[in-house]
């Protein structure tokens, strides 16, 4: 029981318990008082995803159920996220559908290596895709006229679409980086 009630796995389950909130938030879209709500919630969310892992690795608190639970929660953050953002016109649907798309290609692709005794840490590439989505999603679910920046939202699709480009490669990335997984005794 002790091994998973670590730092890392309450930070990460803090996550899991921050998303029905900004779904609230996202969905009532009443105003400025929610969207920085909102905002102070995703934010808060992804500070969480930035320390649990640090933390884990420096405490050696690096557990099974963090390994699993922490990249989920990152998902289903940046998904709910994703999604509540279409209707309120600031991410086209589009680009949340590929983002979305590859995300749970990589998931499944992770879980069949992981099957097959294969394990593929997250690469640079993906932790800049993460970071730029990171960003992307907080500014557009900023809200306008709390700072001076008519064009804020669109600057947060601009760095969507960057996030978009990067989401792409680094799916690439994982797929030649686990070709093996595909490879039989056979073809090899």
């Amino acid at each position: 029981m002790k091994q998973i009630l670590t730092l890392p796995n309450l930070l990460t389950a803090s996550r899991f318990a921050v998303i029905p909130f900004l779904l609230y938030f996202l969905r009532k879209n009443g105003g400025t008082l929610d969207g920085i709500i909102a905002f102070v919630l995703f934010l808060s969310a992804v500070l969480t995803d930035l320390a649990d892992g640090y933390i884990a690795r420096r405490r050696q608190q690096v557990t099974i159920l963090g390994k699993l639970m922490d990249p989920l929660a990152d998902k289903i953050l940046v998904a709910c996220a994703l999604i509540m953002l279409i209707p309120m016109g600031r991410a086209p649907a589009l680009v949340c559908f590929l983002i979305l798309a590859r995300e749970i290609a990589i998931t499944g692709l992770r879980g069949v290596a992981a099957s097959s005794g294969i394990v593929v840490p997250a690469s640079n590439l993906g932790k800049f895709k993460s970071v730029s989505q990171y960003i992307a999603l907080c500014v557009l679910i900023f809200p306008l006229g709390v700072i001076p920046l008519a064009s804020l939202h669109e600057i947060g699709r601009i760095i969507l679409y960057i996030s978009l480009a990067l989401t792409i490669i680094s799916g690439i990335d994982y797929f030649v980086r686990l070709k093996r997984v595909f490879m039989t005794e056979s073809d090899a």
